[in-house]
């Protein structure tokens, strides 16, 4: 069986700059991914196969929706704690931390911000638990960067309304209880729905033949005149910043969740170059060796430091959006170019399942995608630097 020897790596100390709670909590959700996950993620994502037992433990591990309040069955923890917890699933797997993070910042979160109080109480504690899986549904077949060109729709039939469209590139779409569903009404503002599996015309048909993310479950949400009730709809807000007031929350996460596959990839990289002779000695003794690790490093403490302060700044309500623009693109070229080194490092066997290196670059081909691509947060940040508005 599989033996998870990670060892965090902190250059510049940063430890000294979390509580105890943080450690603490780091370290609950570090052992559960070194006991449970670890030692079974490699077979799931070579057969392409979503490890559905681990929905369950993710709850109880309260690592669905940790910062909403207790009350609603939330972990009622801070912005930080939620960032070390999905740096150490995506640690792990970035399917895994992409489980956890849309359902609680694409799913309990819109609840929460955006629902009534009827449906916080009636949703939230059961997507909390993990007795529900939710799904977000925003991209479309042919509207993926440009959201605000769906044409997924509903209109008014009494006490209900009648949705018709298509979503794609859905993640937990084919395990989801309820899906949150972005439409436009009659009027053509935005709105959310909360739709659930079983109403008539919902379907939710499996992505196979996928090369990244192979152990989470992605597909589409189909919607032909599904009835949804009227006090399924999102009574707090219209119009994008719906939808993007998620992803915000989401981006976050994944800015945090790909700094852990590139500690991974780094304390893989490390080890094995110590313990590979070539030559009569270590490679960790040559000096591009030694380049490519010192390199990696220095990139990794700068981004534990990046994500420290923007964890901070979200705690304090003072984060803003193209902030956590940059975060997100930072942390994923990073991991990518650190899983690159990584893999040149362990030669041959880093293309094997016996190390998770390829794993990691597969997935991170999508997690530079997905949640806004790499070139659009770079627009975001030029956007918010020279106030001129580039998608235009």
């Amino acid at each position: 069986m599989y033996t998870d020897k990670f060892q965090y790596h902190d250059y510049y100390l940063m430890d000294e700059l979390l509580t105890e709670e943080h450690k603490l909590i780091r370290q609950s959700v570090r052992d559960f991914v070194k006991a449970e996950i670890s030692p079974i993620i490699e077979d799931y994502a070579q057969q392409a196969k979503f490890p559905q037992h681990l929905v369950k433990r993710l709850g109880e591990m309260g690592c669905f929706g940790p910062t909403i309040p207790v009350e609603y069955g939330g972990g009622g923890l801070d912005q930080i704690s939620y960032g070390l917890m999905m740096m150490e699933l995506e640690r792990c797997d970035s399917g895994i931390r992409s489980t956890a993070s849309v359902q609680g910042s694409l799913v309990m979160y819109p609840i929460y911000a955006y629902g009534s109080e009827e449906q916080r109480r009636k949703y939230l504690p059961k997507l909390a638990s993990g007795e529900w899986l939710g799904c977000f549904g925003l991209t479309e077949p042919n509207y993926g960067s440009d959201p605000g060109s769906m044409v997924t729709n509903f209109k008014d039939a009494g006490d209900h309304v009648i949705l018709n469209g298509a979503k794609m590139w859905i993640s937990n779409a084919p395990f989801a209880q309820v899906a949150i569903v972005w439409a436009k009404n009659e009027a053509g503002e935005i709105q959310g729905l909360i739709v659930e599996r079983g109403m008539e015309g919902f379907t939710t048909p499996e992505t196979h033949g996928k090369w990244s993310l192979r152990a989470s479950a992605t597909g589409e949400l189909v919607f032909d005149n599904v009835k949804v009730p009227k006090e399924n709809i999102l009574p707090n807000v219209k119009g994008l910043k719906g939808p993007l007031g998620c992803l915000s929350s989401a981006r976050y996460g994944i800015a945090w969740g790909a700094l852990g596959s590139a500690l991974d990839c780094y304390d893989s990289a490390l080890r094995y170059a110590k313990d590979r002779v070539q030559f009569g000695k270590p490679i960790a003794g040559f000096q591009l060796t030694q380049k490519k690790l010192a390199e990696m490093i220095t990139e990794i403490t700068k981004a534990q430091l990046l994500m420290w302060r923007l964890g901070t700044l979200k705690n304090e309500n003072r984060a803003t959006p193209a902030q956590i623009s940059m975060a997100k693109r930072n942390s994923v070229e990073l991991a990518l170019n650190v899983a690159r080194e990584a893999r040149q490092i362990h030669g041959g066997m880093g293309i094997t399942g016996e190390f998770s290196i390829m794993r990691h670059m597969m997935n991170l081909e999508s997690v530079v995608t997905y949640e806004g691509t790499h070139d659009i947060h770079l627009l975001i940040t030029g956007m918010d630097v020279t106030g001129i508005n580039a998608f235009k």
